[in-house]
Parts: structure tokens; sequence; C-alpha cells
């Protein structure tokens, strides 16, 4: 009779071993970069938000730079004293800010030119008002240019928000260009008619286009604040906003009346347009820190709301981590198991061996000892049973 060899269990090769912490790997992988991108990203917005509160705190010291320098100029071409101390002032509260953030918005270099142009002016003494009108623009192109600059490296010019983006547009180039050109007009409208009669036709065509330069910027003005209003989500933006800019507005519609060619020769009211432009200059005076400051009431709510993401963000990956863990941990003491039932079955070792497994044999006698065959219900000893024919013969 045959009695089949056990069969040993295969021990688990090294992928089987290694298969626990390949897949636990091939979760955490996708993981942890759809972490790392929305880490990234939220962090490259967040960044984004804080420079442009550092824009809004720079075009917030520039507004008194340019109501100044604007009124400065009309003081030296109508020939009326002006003391300089706003406009001091103003430049001395401005370089303080620069001092502060201006490495930041790479606008250092740009605001030293400026400064050296705005204590020219003021050093200055009083000479003809063409001239003075000539320096005054030079210095206030280098102002307008200085809020170029500010806007572009803040990142307020790219903006992701329809209503942030509007409401920096308006304030950091509608309200400035509208201001400095309203200003120009009105000193031209001083200039002209003092002029030759052979330059009459050039005055009248300068008047037109600073006409159009001051009230193109004031109407954008107007359309930016209403498409910020339209397009936020913010309930208080609409209700702190237009008010100021219904008074702004109506101010920009008697300057453009008041510049307006009137009769047959094209003239202007110096007096009358020079009142218009100081009203709408107040006007916008009033508006500007009410824009700028729902814009960075805005920056600071996204900052809010990307941190938010961020500790959302790190609770989701944590959690997902621990639950990933968790698993390969099951899995690998489930390898192990497994691996201690092979080595236990191969060896022999912890296991007693019953009938029906597949390591159990019948018992046999000493190796090489034949075992006769005996009848049912024969004695299980040999002796009495073998001896006793010969003790009857005897």
């Amino acid at each position: 009779m045959t009695v089949p060899a056990p069969r040993a269990r295969r021990r688990p090769s090294v992928l089987g071993r290694l298969l626990p912490l390949l897949l636990v790997v091939a979760l955490l992988a996708p993981l942890g970069l759809l972490f790392a991108q929305t880490w990234r990203q939220t962090d490259e917005d967040r960044d984004l938000a804080a420079r442009e509160r550092l824009g809004v705190q720079y075009l917030r010291a520039l507004a008194p730079v340019t109501d100044a320098l604007v009124d400065a100029q009309s003081a030296a071409v109508t020939g009326r004293p002006a003391s300089g101390e706003a406009l001091t002032r103003a430049v001395e509260e401005a370089a303080a800010v620069d001092a502060r953030i201006g490495f930041e918005l790479r606008s250092q270099e740009r605001w030293a030119g400026l400064r050296a142009k705005l204590e020219a002016l003021r050093d200055r003494s009083p000479t003809d008002p063409e001239s003075a009108y000539a320096a005054y623009g030079e210095v206030t192109d280098l102002l307008l240019a200085l809020h170029r600059k500010v806007r572009e490296s803040s990142g307020l010019v790219r903006d992701p928000g329809a209503d942030s983006f509007f409401l920096q547009d308006s304030a950091g180039r509608d309200l400035p260009q509208a201001v400095v050109a309203a200003g120009r007009l009105a000193d031209m409208a001083t200039l002209a008619p003092r002029r030759p009669a052979a330059e009459r036709t050039r005055s009248l065509l300068e008047l037109a286009s600073l006409r159009l330069a001051a009230l193109a910027p004031a109407t954008d003005l107007v359309d930016d604040l209403r498409a910020a209003v339209d397009s936020s989500e913010s309930t208080d933006l609409g209700a702190n906003v237009l008010i100021p800019l219904d008074t702004y507005q109506r101010s920009v519609e008697a300057l453009a009346a008041y510049s307006a060619p009137t009769g047959g020769t094209g003239a202007v009211d110096p007096g009358q347009l020079a009142a218009a432009r100081l009203n709408a200059q107040a006007a916008g005076k009033q508006l500007q820190p009410v824009i700028l400051g729902e814009l960075d009431a805005l920056l600071a709510e996204r900052i809010d709301g990307l941190d938010r993401d961020r500790w959302w963000a790190i609770g989701a990956a944590s959690a997902a981590a621990l639950l990933l863990g968790w698993i390969g941990a099951l899995l690998l003491a489930a390898v192990r198991r497994a691996r201690r039932r092979a080595t236990a079955t191969t060896t022999g070792e912890g296991t007693d061996p019953q009938p029906g497994d597949e390591a159990w044999q019948p018992p046999t006698g000493r190796h090489g000892e034949s075992r006769p065959l005996q009848p049912v219900g024969a004695a299980r000893d040999p002796g009495p049973a073998q001896w006793g024919p010969f003790d009857a013969a005897r």
C-alpha cells in the first residue's frame, strides 16, 4: 500500500511579500501629488493676494501726492501763492511707504526719480506760466507711470476676481488719470487766452484733446465701478460705493459742461472750469479711499478663504494618510500570518498529525520487519496462539 508523500506549501514570493507595500505606495503617490499641486496653487494665490494688498497701500499713499501736485500746478500756472506744505507732507508719507514696501514692489528706483523731480519743483523759483505748466506736466507723467508700475509689480493688473479687478482699475488707473487730465484742462483754459492770436488754433486743439483725456477716464471709472458692483457677491460693496460714485458722476458732468466750447470762438470760461475741476477732484478724493477700502477688504477675505482651504487640504491629506497606513498595516499583518503558517506546515512544528491531514501516515513496524496476516478477532499477542499445537503433541 503506497502512501502519498505530504505536499509542502510554497513559500510566498518576494513580490507577494512586497505587494501590500506596493499597494499603499500606489495609493499614496497620487494623493501626495494632488496635495502638492493644491498646496502650490493655494500658496501662489495667497502670495498674489498679499502682494496686491501691498499695492493697495502704495496707491493709498500716492493719492495725496497726486492731489497736492495738481493743486501746486494750478497755483503755479495761475500765479497764486502756494505754501507747498500739503505736497511736502504727502511726499514724506509716500516716502515712508516706499521705504517699507518699495523693495517688494520694485518701485524704489521710480520713486527716487519722482521725488527728485518733486524737490526740484519745490525749490524752483517762480517763472512764466508756460514753463511751469511744462515742468509740472513732466512730473505728473512720472507720477502716472509710478501708478502703473505699482499695479503691475503688485499683481493688481492680474487680479483673478471680476469685482476686485474693476476696483483696482478704477482706483489705480482711471481716477489718477482723470485728476491729472482735469487739472491740465483747467490750466490750459487759463493759458489759452494769454497766448498770441497766432497760437489760437493750437490752443483750441489742445483744449479739445485735454477735454477728451479728462472725460474718458472719468467715464471709464464710472463704468468700472458699476461693473464691480454688478459682479460682486458682497452686499456691502454697492451700498458703500454707489453714493460717492453718484456725487463724482455729477461733478464730472459739470466738468464736461463747463469745458465744452461755447459760441463760434470755442473759448471756455476759465473760472467756471477751474471750479468744476476742484469739485471733481474733491469728489474723487472722497471716492478713492472707499474704493481702496473695499478692494483691500475683498483681498483680505480671499486670503482668509485660501488659508481655510490650506487647512482643509492638510486635514484631508492627513486623514487619507492615516487610513492608508492602517490598511497597509492590516495587509502586512496578514502576510506575516500567512508566512508563519507556511513555515509551520513545512517544518511540522507546532501541529500534531491527524487522520485526514496530508502529512499523516498509518503506523508501521520497524524497518524491514514482516508481519503475518491475522484473522479477524485474533489476539494481538502472538505468543499463546503460536505454541499451542506443540504443547498438545507433547
